[in-house]
């Protein structure tokens, strides 16, 4: 669903309290007309989850991100107790509904890799091809990500049905009739909200600073695996695991810091589908990176066989020079990019304020 549009004399004289109210107004009715589908939905298929999660899960976890995106960068102008509660609640909701799906897209990730590497096509002999370590390494993976899935789908569903999530509805029952906002909310839009705009923005580019954006701009990320960032002392990084970890990690947090750009851009009344690409690549990165810790994981299964750990070794490196190829496009994105909170504020005029957008739907 998308806002009614206000008209320029409208959106330029509203405060901001009207601006949040109205988006977290429409959100929120979004939240609780896709809540009995997506438990219906997780109710009706045990086990057998779509990559892609259902009409009623997606609608749900679009409304959650929002809601939760809008409380983080908004939150001073809500009453604070209620919005960090919010937060927290809505974070383990949106944790909760990921599970399941991630499982499976995870399971065809590394099926699918796997069956490259061991298969034949026109362009070629895979190099784990005939390798008698590979159906064993499909098989175990196969059977832990089912495993996985299985526990996942279970906990989903004793959740859907808990009185926690029924008080989170209750929540969010109440913005649809009134936000808990301050005083502060009663300033002009741009007066009060953009600040706090500008604030999501620089954080954004602080963290984009904190790549090693120079490293991923070479097209074949084998560098990437030989040498990664610099891992502080403080993370006692001893292995590989420790390592890739903390150099996963401004990765995972900037594919964060781009999600909450774009819902600030959203209330702002702007898209940018420069962002929404960007968000899309981060998304990759991650879902390949969470598929080689899976991978690596697997390989230290006790009592396989050195040649079932050998394969799955490969599928590790596979995904990890996947990594590095979305990294890739990453660095290439980037600099095409407003330079800096400013750079992004001039998308914003003052006027833009209560104009709707259509919404990407992740």
């Amino acid at each position: 669903m998308t806002e009614a549009p206000m008209t320029a004399q409208a959106a330029s004289t509203a405060t901001a309290g009207d601006i949040l109210s109205r988006h977290l107004t429409v959100q929120a009715g979004a939240f609780l007309r896709a809540l009995p589908l997506a438990v219906g939905e997780v109710g009706a298929r045990p086990g057998t989850a779509s990559t892609v999660p259902s009409a009623g899960t997606s609608d749900l976890l679009r409304a959650v991100r929002r809601i939760g995106g809008l409380l983080h960068t908004f939150g001073s102008v809500f009453e604070q107790t209620w919005a960090q509660e919010s937060r927290t609640e809505l974070r383990w909701l949106l944790n909760l509904l990921a599970l399941e799906p991630g499982y499976l897209r995870r399971s065809a990730r590394l099926l699918g890799a796997l069956d490259l590497l061991s298969g034949t096509d026109p362009e070629g002999t895979g190099m784990l091809a005939g390798h008698a370590g590979a159906p064993k390494a499909r098989a175990l993976l196969d059977r832990q990500l089912t495993l996985a899935r299985t526990r996942a789908h279970s906990t989903v569903l004793q959740e859907l049905r808990s009185a926690r999530l029924h008080a989170l509805a209750d929540r969010m029952t109440l913005l649809v009739g009134e936000a808990p906002l301050l005083d502060s909310a009663d300033g002009r839009a741009p007066a009060v909200l953009l600040p706090q705009a500008a604030a999501a923005f620089a954080a954004l580019s602080a963290g984009a600073q904190q790549l090693p954006l120079q490293r991923a701009a070479t097209p074949y990320g084998g560098d990437g695996l030989r040498r990664l960032g610099a891992v502080p002392a403080s993370r006692g990084a001893t292995d590989a695991d420790t390592a890739l970890a903390a150099d996963d990690a401004p990765w995972a947090r900037l594919r964060i810091l781009v999600k909450r750009a774009r819902y600030v851009l959203e209330v702002c009344g702007r898209a940018s589908s420069e962002l929404d690409g960007l968000d899309a690549v981060l998304d990759r990165q991650q879902e390949a990176a969470d598929a080689a810790v899976t991978a690596a994981t697997a390989a230290r299964t006790p009592r396989i066989t050195p040649a079932t750990a050998y394969v799955l070794g490969v599928v590790h490196a596979d995904q990890r020079l996947e990594v590095e190829s979305a990294r890739y496009a990453v660095g290439r994105r980037w600099p095409d990019l407003p330079p800096g909170p400013d750079g992004w504020l001039e998308l914003v005029p003052a006027d833009a304020w209560g104009h709707s957008v259509a919404p990407r739907t992740v």
